[in-house]
C-alpha cells in the first residue's frame, strides 16, 4: 500500500501521552490519494482522455458514484469515481454530458468493484454504464461473516487503515466541488482493488467464493426496479389516516409536490415533508390561514406555496372516485396473526425459521443473505400442494432464490414442513411469531 496515511500524534509528532496504554493504537488514517487529488473531468476532451487511460489500464476497476440525495430531485449521479491499475483515479462530472457510454466502452469486459453495488448501479445505468462482471465488497463482507460491512469498517478490519466518511451525506450537486470533498471521493476507490483481493481470499478459504460470484452475477443481471404503482402510498405516516377523502388529499398533495420538485430539481421533502402532507390531510382546511395554522404543517415551501397545497385539498374534497383505504396484495399477513388465521402455516414458519438461521450461522453469514425472509414467509403461508424436496426447490426458485441458496435450505424447509413442531402455548408464542 503506497497511499499516504497519517498517525494520530500530538503537536510534537510523538504519540499522545494521554491515551490509555491499554487502548489499542489508532489505525493510520488514509488521507491522500497516492497520485494526489485528480482534477474533475467535465469536458469532452477530458472524457476522451479518461476513457483512453482506463482502457489501457489493467485488472479490475474500482467504481463509485456520489448522489445528492435529500438535496436534488431523483437519484442521479453528480460525480463518478473510477480507479484502475495503470490508469490512476479519474473523477468525472456527469452533468455536462448526455451519458458516459465512452467510459462504459473503455471498461468493456472489465470487472467492476463497487461497495453496496445495488445503491450505485441504478444511477450509473442512467449514464449508460453497466458492468460486464461485478465484485461487491459490501456483499462479500456479509457473506464472509464480517461483523461490520460499511466501507470504512471493512477497510479497517481487512487493510488496517482508517477511512474518513465525513462527506458521505454532502450535497454533491454543488459546483465547484470543494477540494476536501474531491479528496474524499478519490479515497473511496483508492483501495477497492486491495480490498477485493483480501475478501476474495477469505471467501475462497471458506469455500464461499462461488456463492459470492453467483450473488454478484444475480445483482448484475437484475434490471433496475420498475416504477412503483401508486408511489404516493409510500408517504410516511399514511397509516394514521382512516378516511378515503383524506387519502385523496395526500395523493393530490404528493403528486403536486412531486411535479414541483421535478421542475425545480429539488428533493421533494425540501419543499414540505411527508409529515406536513399528512397533517394537512388530517385537518382538511378550507382557507390558507387555516392551512398555515395547522399543527405540523411546515416546510420551506409551506407558506409561499400555500395556495397550491390548499388547491390540492379542495380538489380532494370534490372527488367522487376516492382511493381505497387498502390495496390488495398477494403478500402473507403479518406472522403474529398466523396462529389464529392458519395454525398449520404458523407451525411451518416457526419450525423452519430457526433451522434456516442455524444453517446461516454454520455458514458464517447473515440469515437474510442465506434466504430472503419474505421468501420463507411466502412459502410457509402457501406451500406446494405436495411437499417434497423437488416442489419446495421449485417454489423457492419461482420466488427468486438462487441455486446455491436452494441447495442450502430446500431440504431443511422440506423436513420442517413435513414434520413441523407443535405450536407453543398461546402465552409463549407471541414474541416468536412477531419476530417473523
Amino acid at each position: 500500500m503506497s497511499s499516504h496515511t497519517s498517525e494520530q500524534t500530538d503537536s510534537t509528532g510523538a504519540s499522545d501521552p494521554a491515551v490509555d496504554p491499554g487502548t489499542p493504537p489508532a489505525l493510520p488514517l488514509l488521507t491522500e490519494p497516492r497520485e494526489g487529488v485528480p482534477l474533475v473531468i467535465d469536458t469532452p476532451a477530458g472524457l476522451e482522455r479518461a476513457a483512453a487511460a482506463l482502457a489501457a489500464g489493467t485488472g479490475p476497476a474500482g467504481v463509485d458514484a456520489e448522489r445528492a440525495s435529500g438535496f436534488r430531485y431523483g437519484q442521479r449521479a453528480f460525480l463518478v469515481q473510477i480507479r484502475r491499475e495503470g490508469a490512476g483515479t479519474w473523477l468525472i462530472d456527469p452533468e455536462p454530458f448526455d451519458d458516459l457510454r465512452v467510459i462504459d466502452d473503455a471498461l468493456d469486459g472489465v470487472e467492476w468493484i463497487l461497495h453496496a453495488a445495488s445503491q450505485d448501479l441504478p444511477c450509473l445505468s442512467e449514464l449508460g454504464m453497466w458492468p460486464d462482471k461485478l465484485f461487491d465488497t459490501e456483499l462479500a463482507a456479509r457473506l464472509a461473516g464480517l461483523p461490520r460491512v460499511g466501507l470504512a469498517a471493512v477497510i479497517e478490519s481487512q487493510l488496517g487503515f482508517s477511512l474518513a466518511k465525513e462527506h458521505s451525506a454532502a450535497d454533491w450537486s454543488k459546483r465547484p466541488l470543494p477540494e476536501p470533498w474531491l479528496r474524499y471521493a478519490a479515497l473511496d476507490v483508492e483501495v477497492l482493488t486491495e480490498l477485493r483481493d483480501k475478501l476474495a481470499g477469505i471467501l475462497e478459504q471458506d469455500g464461499k467464493l462461488g456463492i459470492a460470484e453467483e450473488e454478484f452475477e444475480h445483482i448484475r443481471q437484475t434490471p433496475p426496479a420498475e416504477p412503483r404503482v401508486d408511489p404516493w402510498r409510500r408517504t410516511s405516516g399514511l397509516h394514521q389516516l382512516r378516511d378515503r377523502r383524506q387519502l385523496a388529499a395526500v395523493r393530490q398533495m404528493w403528486l403536486e409536490r412531486e411535479d414541483l420538485a421535478q421542475r425545480r430539481d429539488v428533493a421533494p421533502g425540501r419543499l414540505i415533508p411527508d409529515s406536513a402532507i399528512v397533517a394537512a390531510a388530517k385537518a382538511m382546511p378550507s382557507t390558507v390561514p387555516q392551512l398555515l395554522a395547522t399543527k405540523g404543517f411546515h416546510g420551506r415551501a409551506a407558506q409561499k406555496e400555500a395556495p397550491r397545497w390548499l388547491r390540492c385539498i379542495s380538489e380532494a374534497k370534490k372527488l367522487t372516485d376516492l382511493p381505497p383505504l387498502h390495496v390488495s396484495t398477494n403478500a402473507p399477513p403479518p406472522p403474529r396473526i398466523w396462529p389464529e388465521k392458519d395454525p398449520e402455516a404458523a407451525a411451518r414458519l416457526l419450525t423452519a425459521r430457526p433451522r434456516v438461521a442455524q444453517r446461516a450461522e454454520k455458514l458464517g453469514m447473515p440469515v437474510e443473505n442465506l434466504l430472503t425472509p419474505d421468501y420463507l414467509r411466502r412459502i410457509a403461508w402457501r406451500p406446494p400442494a405436495e411437499i417434497s424436496l423437488e416442489s419446495v426447490s421449485e417454489a423457492l426458485e419461482e420466488l427468486g432464490a438462487r441455486r446455491w441458496q436452494i441447495e442450502q435450505v430446500a431440504a431443511i424447509i422440506t423436513v420442517a414442513f413435513l414434520d413441523p413442531d407443535p405450536l407453543p402455548a398461546k402465552g409463549q408464542r407471541g414474541e416468536e411469531t412477531a419476530a417473523g
